[in-house]
This record gives structure tokens, C-alpha cells and sequence, in this order.
């Protein structure tokens, strides 16, 4: 039931063959970027808050070589609706859709005076869309990484996260935080990321035991509340802040919201509780992992996701079922932990697992959500991957 992580050399050689019979020219570049899952500290990027991200081992493709042009000509595997976009001239949002990403990774080359020669490519990716896993943030670093291949000019990894947030800031109009950026540019096998969302600092942390993996289970649902809920949450932890007086959330106690309570209404003190309370989780689950105590996580990640259910509300009814099945499963089928991932309102969720035991529990989660809901979910396993690199 666990679908297989597609082997990355077999992505390439398709990639080639794509960029082939679609511009009749061999590849002199591959460049790869993975997606990402958060482990813990969900809703707290913009709060000053910690995340614990990783790489996962599914990753956007872009294979490429130069066409001697003052454009770039780019397709891709998941539409018949190739992209050709002016070199030439100032960058602007244009058609289609989906290489405005690309188009805002140009632009920031651009604007630190890097000239970018005309190419062809084409994209393959094995990151599943619209299942929270960042694959915008992967087609950005992707493709940031390629320009330095292609230009010669090698940014330094956190200027390139940045630059791919900006991109997506500026040409999708998306105002995401910056971790998802950051675990794609800074993975490592092995290791989680601990950002701290205040400086923009991040910090390995080692997933060491080998008998252990992460189930992501991708719910398949996307509540349309989104777009709203976000931005109304966020509203809510500024004028929480604001009530309580302090400069950053970093500064807040659980004695300093105690103390403002009676200023809040009930909504502003739930999503300020989560907040105070996710900060705690995140450190708590990375100071575990650096001493090797995996498979204490799963009363923090339980948590977590209760403050995102109850507290935030975030999460939705199939969010729900996948990490109620999850905590019936239980330890003694091999199951630590688990939670949602991302933003919430549908999406994935993960489940940190035995691995000799992930088969099963895969099993079991896809069985009892289809019975529930009537919805196939997809689930694969990942250990913490690779960031964006050139092949």
C-alpha cells in the first residue's frame, strides 16, 4: 500500500528523453529539488517561531541546455502547455501559470545583475501536488539551482532559499513563510531542519535511527476555507501579541498570556495558546532527536496536533481520521506518532513509524480512511533527503 519513492535516475533518463523529443537537444544540466514535510511547529513561521522540516525523497527535475536564444523555452510532464519566456526584458507575470515561479527565480537572478542565457528544458516532478508538500518551493529551488549552473554564478544556499521566497511572494502571490524554501535549499540526508523563523538561521538536527521512517499519508482533500482561514488565523496571533504587549512571541510566557486573557476573546486566547504552546513542542522534538530519543516524539506530536484541531483550527475531518486510525494503530503496531503537516483545511499528514512495520501501518491507514470517507489516499515513506543540487 506504501507507493513507491519513483528511483531518481529513472526520473532523469525521462526527463532527457522528454527534452529530446520536445527540442531536440541533448541535456548538459540536471538540476533537482525536493518537497518537503514539517515534522512539527506548524503555524509559527510567522510568529518567530521553530520548525522542524525535511527534505523528503520526492523531487521536482529540470533537465536543460543551452538553445543560443534570448529566451528560454520550458515544458513539462504534468501539461500539454509549454512556457517561452523573453530573456531579454524585465520579468512580469505572464502565461502559463505555473511558470510565474520560474519567471520570479529569473527575475531575482536578474536583479543582482546576473544575465541569464536563453535554454530549453523540461520538468519532471514526483512530488505529489496539492498535498502540502511544497512542490512551488521545489520547482523555485529547482530552478534557481539550474540558473547557477547555466550562469556560473553560485549563490550561497540561504541567498538562494531567499531568493525563491521572493519568487514566490512576487510572481505567485503567495506570502509563505520561509520554510519551505529553506528545507528544500538546505536538506541533507539523515537530517531535519530546525529554522528559527526569527533570525533565518537554520540547524541540522539528526534523524539517526535507522529503524524508524515517516509516513506521509496525503488525505487528497483541499477545503476551500483556505485562502480566508489563513489569513484571518494570522490576523488572530498579531492582535494577540498586541494585547499581550510584547515585541515578538519569543518573548511571551504562558504566565504572560494567563495575565492578558481577559483582554482576548475566545478565539484571539485559543490561537495565542497555540502558538506559546507549538514553540515548546518544536524545541522539545529537536532536543530529543539530538539525543537520540525518537521514539519519545509521539506525545508531542499528538499534541501538536490537537492544538492545530482545537486551538487553531486548522485541521479538517479527514486530517482528523488519518491520525485517529494512526494513534489505534498505536505503539504496538509500530506507530510513535503522528499529525497533520502544512498549512491544514486538507493536505497530508505525517506519521512517524517503525520501519520494518510501515507496510502495515500504511495498509491499515488507507484501509480504515477509504472505509471513512470513501477516499483512496496516497502514502509513501520518506527518510530526510538531499536538498536542491545539480546532478
Amino acid at each position: 500500500m506504501l507507493s513507491p519513492n519513483p528511483p531518481l535516475e529513472s526520473l532523469i533518463a525521462d526527463a532527457k528523453a522528454r527534452l529530446k523529443q520536445h527540442y531536440d537537444c541533448d541535456a548538459t544540466l540536471v538540476a533537482v529539488a525536493p518537497g518537503r514535510v514539517n515534522l512539527i511547529g506548524e503555524h509559527i513561521d510567522y510568529c518567530d517561531g521553530f520548525v522542524l522540516p525535511f527534505a523528503i525523497e520526492r523531487s521536482i527535475i529540470i533537465v536543460a541546455a543551452p538553445n543560443g536564444r534570448s529566451e528560454a523555452r520550458i515544458a513539462t510532464a504534468s501539461t500539454d502547455e509549454p512556457a517561452v519566456i523573453a530573456l531579454d526584458r524585465t520579468q512580469i507575470t505572464g502565461s502559463p501559470k505555473w511558470s510565474n515561479y520560474i519567471r520570479g527565480v529569473i527575475h531575482g537572478f536578474n536583479a543582482r545583475n546576473i544575465s541569464v542565457p536563453g535554454f530549453d528544458a523540461f520538468i519532471v516532478s514526483s512530488v505529489p501536488g496539492g498535498a502540502g508538500l511544497s512542490s512551488s518551493a521545489a520547482l523555485e529551488c529547482a530552478t534557481a539551482t539550474l540558473l547557477e549552473g547555466l550562469t556560473g554564478e553560485v549563490l550561497s544556499t540561504k541567498e538562494k532559499a531567499l531568493l525563491a521566497q521572493k519568487a514566490e511572494h512576487d510572481f505567485a502571490n503567495v506570502p509563505c513563510g520561509i520554510m519551505d524554501q529553506f528545507a528544500s535549499a538546505f536538506g541533507e540526508e539523515g537530517q531535519l531542519i530546525l529554522i528559527d523563523c526569527q533570525n533565518g538561521e537554520p540547524q541540522l538536527v539528526p534523524f539517526a535511527d535507522p529503524s524508524l521512517t515517516i509516513i506521509v499519508a496525503n488525505t487528497k482533500v483541499s477545503h476551500e476555507l483556505s485562502d480566508g482561514g489563513y489569513a484571518a488565523r494570522r490576523k488572530s496571533t498579531e492582535d494577540g501579541l498586541a494585547l499581550i504587549g510584547k515585541a515578538s512571541w519569543r518573548d511571551v510566557t504562558s504566565e504572560d498570556l494567563a495575565a492578558a486573557e481577559s483582554k482576548m476573546d475566545a478565539t484571539t486566547f485559543k490561537r495565542s495558546r497555540h502558538v506559546i504552546g507549538e514553540m515548546h513542542r518544536t524545541l522539545e522534538a529537536a532536543e530529543l532527536l539530538k539525543q537520540g530519543k525518537a521514539r519519545e516524539l509521539g506525545s508531542l506530536m499528538y499534541a501538536s496536533h490537537a492544538s492545530l484541531r482545537d486551538d487553531f483550527e486548522v485541521s479538517c475531518e479527514e486530517l482528523d481520521i488519518l491520525v485517529d486510525i494512526a494513534e489505534e494503530i498505536g505503539a504496538e503496531g509500530g506507530v510513535i506518532g503522528a499529525r497533520m503537516t502544512g498549512g491544514g483545511f486538507g493536505g497530508s499528514t505525517v506519521t512517524l513509524c517503525e520501519a520494518d512495520k510501515a507496510e502495515d501501518i500504511a495498509q491499515k491507514l488507507a484501509e480504515g480512511y477509504q472505509i471513512r470517507t470513501g477516499i483512496q489516499p496516497e502514502i509513501f515513506a520518506s527518510r530526510p533527503a538531499d536538498g536542491a543540487r545539480l546532478i
